[in-house]
């Protein structure tokens, strides 16, 4: 086999056997995102946002650029009270009748310079200066709010979408009524695809209204959490019980096939049921990320703790992030400077903290960031001993990630013994195989958990040669 360059690192790919896959293909990628194709470099960190509110963590987290072109507003409901921040830089401040019914999610929508809040069983409102709401007696008290054809749209509670007299978000009685959504289930969603209105139902189906026409969606895999879509490039990307879907105004598409184990298995440890209808998600910078909580394929039994699902969408790979802090709701919004920003609020947080994602951050807010990478070479006939000289593991100057190697004749993790390769921090790492280091199968990884620079990972070259047939 001569050598064997693995200088084009790919991204997980657990639906394949281990003996069918290609070199560079990875079984673990935790905290790793791709700078350079072929490369892998450690993720950003983040650092806090604004501060804590009332301490509750942000059930939702939107933004507000008004049509003055300068004046942005971010908000957060957060404990039944929705926040406001002035440019999305000064300090959280209560909306004037903001109270909302805490627990419950609040959906938003703009027309007309005015900007509409909904949320189930309460009674919607609308601000036209972004700080203080004002009660709409009228309207339509549910949650999926959206706005189209110089109308907003609102529903969630049955299958009724209502919506309001053209070019108002205040006046639900004149030339306002309701379209019934038919079929099992009940509105979960509405948004905007291919210049249409798009509503889903919680049993999976989905219809399109164009202004005239209602139209049924050849599909039964609608979102089952509404918090997971987010949008690039008018191509919606959502969480279902089946994967993870892409919907551009025809029909759905699976986009998740090669973490389908991450998602559900045979050993039930894939995606917990719940987080199936609340996982919120967001793109950034045409990084798609849902929070899914832990996982744990039956490829390789590792597990993933505090799961961010993540797709690259201009590569069509998928990774894993995990954050210090579990997020409970994200978002994006251009900032002052016109830079996409991304902010998120944890769960787990107990001070109702907020933070925002990259920039020059390299840490979780103070927290090292652990990262793993693991893939196994079977040099194109697994079924032929190999031995093994050398390796080269090639990264960035200064890396202080470890890389260790191990030989198996099976796909059988728990019994392989490791050796470390070397210090990477020159940017190159030479290790030499103790004589007659025989295996069918080269299982590598590398590892780095600290506060450090972001470092780059290249890929190595491996020395041996194949042994009989």
């Amino acid at each position: 086999m001569a050598k064997l360059r693995v200088l084009n690192l790919g991204s997980l790919n657990l639906k394949v056997s281990g003996f069918l896959h290609q070199s560079g293909e990875l079984i673990r990628c935790l905290n790793c995102e791709k700078d350079q194709i072929g490369a892998l470099k450690k993720r950003p960190g983040y650092v806090n946002y604004l501060g804590t509110a009332n301490g509750s963590a942000a059930l939702d987290l939107w933004s507000w650029q008004k049509d003055d072109g300068t004046t942005i507003y971010t908000y957060r409901n957060s404990g039944g009270i929705v926040y406001y921040s002035t440019q999305g830089t000064v300090e959280w401040a209560v909306c004037g009748n903001g109270t909302v019914t805490a627990g419950e999610h609040v959906g938003h929508a703009v027309l007309e310079g005015t900007m509409m809040i909904g949320f189930a069983g309460g009674t919607p409102r609308y601000t036209t200066d972004g700080t203080s709401f004002t009660t709409i007696t009228a309207g339509a008290k549910e949650e999926f709010t959206v706005s189209k054809f110089n109308r907003i749209w609102n529903g969630g509670t049955a299958s009724n979408l209502f919506f309001s007299t053209q070019g108002t978000v205040s006046d639900w009685t004149s030339d306002s009524s309701s379209i019934k959504i038919p079929g099992a289930g009940k509105i979960n969603g509405a948004f905007v695809a291919n210049d249409r209105v798009v509503i889903s139902k919680n049993s999976g189906i989905m219809f399109t209204y164009d202004d005239f026409n209602l139209r049924q969606v050849p599909t039964d895999l609608g979102p089952t959490s509404p918090y997971s879509r987010a949008e690039v490039e008018d191509f919606h990307i959502y969480l279902t019980r089946k994967g993870f879907m892409g919907y551009g105004g025809n029909r759905p598409e699976l986009l998740s096939n090669a973490v389908e184990k991450q998602i559900y298995n045979d050993a039930g440890n894939g995606i917990a049921g719940t987080s199936f209808d609340q996982a919120p998600g967001v793109v950034f910078k045409y990084d798609y990320l849902c929070a899914v909580g832990t996982v744990k394929d039956d490829l390789t039994d590792e597990e993933v703790g505090d799961c961010i699902m993540k797709y690259d969408y201009q590569l069509d790979e998928w990774s894993n992030y995990k954050f210090n802090d579990f997020p409970s709701s994200l978002h994006t919004f251009k900032n002052d400077a016109g830079d996409d920003q991304m902010i998120f609020s944890s769960g787990a947080a107990l001070d109702g903290q907020c933070y925002t994602f990259g920039g020059t951050a390299i840490s979780d807010n103070g927290i090292p960031i652990e990262c793993q990478v693991e893939g196994v070479l079977n040099f194109g006939n697994p079924e032929q001993d190999k031995v093994f000289h050398r390796i080269w593991a090639l990264a960035s100057p200064g890396c202080n990630a470890k890389v260790s190697v191990a030989l198996s004749d099976s796909f059988n993790r728990n019994s392989l013994k490791w050796q470390a390769v070397g210090d990477l921090r020159m940017g190159i790492a030479k290790y030499t195989f103790p004589r007659e280091s025989r295996g069918k199968l080269l299982f590598w990884k590398l590892m780095e958990n600290s506060k450090d620079t972001r470092f780059q990972w290249y890929g190595f070259v491996v020395d041996g040669e194949g042994i009989g047939e």
